[in-house]
């Protein structure tokens, strides 16, 4: 009889999980072009992440907030270190920085109208302002990045919040990507570049090589704000620990913190897969770092990377956060990787279903949002997309409210780790949260039982007088 798990091929003996389909092909395709492959859109390999960590509400233990009596409040306050005029939003969620080049006109006016509907903020990204996000925006990042592409000081003024973009998480260590297929002669003109050319920001600052000099930057936009508004620093999530102590002793208001799974527009696709480190990991690794400078209760936290319903949100927010950024998942709100019926037509322009699609890069996108295309621009309508925007950020709140209510908060601002276990050993290491049904922490369990041990020592030599007496 023959073994059910048989191939069907006896000349088969089974597939390398190293060396996939994928993998051959990445290779045969980059023998062909002689370069790394680029992409938009997020992490592709599985990590550890917020599916992996659960909420514990109160049963008998804990007293529940009912959900159609009593109030849980979602007013977010950021920057109010140094800030005389902090940002004031309505819900712990806003939209991260994407430009326009990276994006459509279309898509930053839904994104804009979308958020102040819902009485929140976006970003300007990279490549500096346009007036229809502006006017469209009732609150407004304006960013300032690595090669100072469209920086405009009169913008800079406009800002209800300045962001000085460092790194993010699906790249760090490199600068931004753009095309040059989606380089027109409006965006080039932002951009004081040559149109139709691949461009691509620095990986570091030209006005600082340290904290020292960070620090001056800081300070010399402050006076250009008349010191009005909060400055936040984007950091990459790498050597967390370290990058937020540094990063807190220079004097910010805030400090945006960007996880592995964030997503970009372009980028190398090698990149994506191998830098930075999980959200997860690097929020409580900040909240220690913040801590340990004594700057927990003055330097506001925001995350980003991955986020994609309101139970990551509330999770994150559980760990330290204070809010937190999206960009991917509102992208996907305007009807990214969506398929519109006698419109679209994926696998006939891109070769590849919806759902599958990370040819943000190309300038392609069937949707209207990711390209410069004015036929493909025409399929995002701003009012829709602005409504639909709305909905997903509105929907969001409801579910961070749902899962704060359950566990007895009456501001989602309440939620703490001791609201969360794991159910994985590595999701429990990473977030310093219990493992379901144990106390047990990993590392940190083993830590605590040595500092017992030791204290317990102590104590012994302590009471023995230094040494033990013969009899």
């Amino acid at each position: 009889m023959t073994s059910p798990n048989a191939s069907p091929n006896p000349h088969v003996l089974g597939q390398s999980s190293i060396f996939n389909p994928q993998v051959i092909n990445d290779i045969h395709t980059k023998a062909e072009l002689g370069r790394y492959r680029m992409r938009g859109f997020s992490m592709f390999k599985p990590i550890p992440h917020w599916d992996q960590l659960m909420f514990m509400p109160g049963t008998l233990t804990r007293f529940v907030i009912e959900g159609y009596r009593e109030k849980c409040d979602t007013k977010t306050v950021l920057g109010a270190r140094f800030a005389q005029k902090p940002l004031e939003l309505d819900i712990p969620v806003y939209i991260t920085g994407m430009s326009f080049g990276a994006l459509s006109l279309e898509a930053k006016m839904a994104l804009a109208k979308g958020a102040s509907m819902a009485g929140t903020a976006t970003c300007s990204g990279e490549g500096g302002m346009i007036p229809p996000e502006r006017d469209l925006s009732t609150k407004w990042y304006y960013q300032v990045i690595q090669s100072r592409y469209g920086f405009n000081p009169h913008h800079l003024m406009l800002a209800d919040a300045i962001e000085f973009f460092i790194g993010q998480g699906c790249k760090v260590g490199l600068g931004g990507h753009l095309m040059g297929q989606k380089v027109t002669e409006q965006v080039a003109e932002m951009r004081s570049l040559p149109a139709g050319i691949d461009q691509r920001s620095p990986a570091r600052h030209p006005d600082w090589l340290g904290p020292d000099d960070l620090s001056l930057k800081i300070q010399e936009v402050r006076e250009a704000t008349d010191y009005q508004v909060p400055i936040q620093l984007k950091l990459g999530a790498a050597r967390v620990y370290d990058d937020v102590r540094m990063a807190a002793k220079c004097g910010p208001d805030i400090i945006y913190l960007d996880g592995a799974e964030g997503g970009t527009g372009a980028g190398p696709h090698l990149a994506t897969e191998e830098t930075g480190i999980p959200l997860m990991a690097a929020i409580p690794e900040a909240r220690r770092a913040l801590e340990d400078v004594g700057l927990a209760d003055e330097i506001d936290l925001v995350v980003a990377g991955g986020i994609r319903n309101g139970g990551d949100i509330a999770k994150c927010i559980a760990l330290g956060a204070k809010a937190v950024a999206i960009g991917h998942s509102s992208l996907m709100a305007l009807n990214c990787n969506k398929e519109l019926p006698g419109i679209t037509d994926y696998e006939g322009t891109l070769g590849v279903k919806a759902g599958s699609c990370y040819h943000c890069h190309t300038g392609r996108c069937p949707v209207g949002i990711t390209t410069q295309d004015p036929e493909l621009r025409k399929r995002l309508d701003v009012e829709q997309g602005a409504e639909r925007v709305y909905n997903f950020l509105h929907t969001l709140t409801l579910e961070v409210q749902m899962l704060a209510r359950a566990c007895g908060k009456t501001d989602v601002h309440s939620l703490e780790p001791e609201d969360l276990c794991a159910l994985t050993t590595e999701a429990a290491a990473m977030a310093r949260v219990p493992l379901a049904g144990t106390n047990y922490v990993p590392g940190v369990t083993e830590e605590r039982t040595l500092h017992e041990i030791k204290t317990l020592l102590e104590k012994h030599v302590a009471n023995d007088g230094g040494g033990s007496r013969d009899v």
